[in-house]
């Protein structure tokens, strides 16, 4: 099948309620982190503030956030243009201009548009049908074939970010299948902690994850010093890219992005073991290395984390703006074992988000057997 992005049909603000739709409200910040009350808390979807009699699209947004009025707000010469910034609490300063509103159709000057890329579909009028959601039972054979079209055209046209959890190191063909897919150019960033860099470099520099041969799965001797092993020594030489390059790795995903100049995020834990150079400790400055790769991401795979993935998730706009204004989805897939894990992101809201119930392992030598 021929893959083309969905079309995307804007709100008509021709309409009597929305012509007639008064300016947003606006309130300045008094003391810094601190909104003002009646602030709008914004969503992952597409979302217009009326100023001065104009709707202007969030061209950035995520979730449990707040905008704020950009520029002059105003016309006329001399002024600049008015814009809609979206930014955490944390950002807040004195002086900034929030919008007000806590309606969402347009009445006070804020429209939450949900439905710009949805597809009219056959109406059914059985009640009562098997399988809606989605479980093991499910059949994602149609999935996979979307994805592979998918992925074929944002090498060329977009951008694509993995969010991995350890497990997707844990395996030699998984390992081997997803460096596949980095140097084959699906990969434009990889958002990660401390376990999933660590155990892969691990298993190319000791031949193990977590002490085991990463091929049969064997204990080795004093094997659970492997993965302290390999953070003390990329930490001796003071980054993973010299790490590899110094210890002769010549394998792996944290190979396969260094020689790709991917970018990685390595966000740290509570419970981390070193951890590796290069992992950002600070959870705010790790937060806001991963909103900048996901700001700029056109499609997310999100593997075997239930914390990073929803991390992502509420990160992640359903929607990216185009340079040269267009709006086209944001598609993420969650890939995972677990019911719950996999359907936690899709229950969020995001017309785009899809669930594949299946081992991860199996999912990525799949995805890189039929990527070429």
């Amino acid at each position: 099948m021929r893959f083309t992005l969905p079309t995307y049909t804007p709100p008509d603000f021709s309409s009597e309620a929305l012509a007639d739709a008064p300016n947003a409200g606006i309130a300045v910040v008094e003391r810094d982190t601190v909104a003002p009350e009646g602030y709008h808390a914004t969503s992952i979807f597409p979302e217009y503030f009326k100023v001065g009699g104009r709707w202007l699209l969030a061209a950035r947004s995520r979730m449990d956030c707040v905008a704020v009025l950009g520029g002059d707000g105003e016309q006329g010469a001399g002024r600049s243009p008015a814009l809609i910034e979206i930014r955490e609490f944390r950002r807040l300063r004195a002086g900034d201009r929030v919008i007000l509103g806590r309606t969402e159709d347009g009445s006070e000057g804020v429209l939450v548009h949900p439905y710009g890329f949805a597809k009219l579909e056959s109406r059914r009028d059985d009640a009562f049908a098997f399988r809606q959601g989605r479980s093991r039972e499910s059949s994602f054979s149609l999935d996979y074939d979307r994805l592979y079209e998918l992925l074929r055209h944002e090498r060329e046209h977009g951008s694509i970010a993995w969010v991995l959890g350890p497990a997707s190191s844990f395996d030699a063909d998984s390992r081997e299948a997803l460096a596949g897919l980095i140097r084959k150019g699906y990969a434009n960033s990889l958002l990660a902690g401390n376990a999933l860099a660590t155990h892969d470099l691990e298993g190319s520099y000791r031949g193990t994850a977590l002490g085991q041969n990463i091929y049969t799965q064997e204990l080795q001797p004093n094997g659970h010093y492997n993965h302290i092993d390999t953070i003390n020594m990329a930490r001796r030489w003071g980054s993973i890219p010299a790490f590899i390059k110094g210890e002769g790795i010549r394998e792996g995903i944290l190979h396969a992005c260094v020689e790709r100049g991917v970018n990685v995020v390595l966000t740290g834990s509570i419970r981390d073991d070193g951890p590796l150079p290069g992992v950002i400790a600070d959870v705010y400055e790790g937060q806001d290395a991963m909103r900048a790769e996901l700001s700029r991401a056109t499609t997310v795979i999100a593997m075997a984390t239930a914390l990073h993935t929803i991390a992502s998730g509420n990160m992640t706009p359903c929607y990216h703006v185009l340079p040269d204004g267009a709006v086209r989805p944001v598609f993420f897939y969650v890939v995972d074992i677990s019911e719950f894990t996999a359907n936690k992101l899709a229950d969020r809201g995001s017309l785009s988000a899809k669930s594949i119930i299946t081992n991860v392992q199996d999912f990525v030598v799949n995805l890189n057997k039929n990527l070429d």
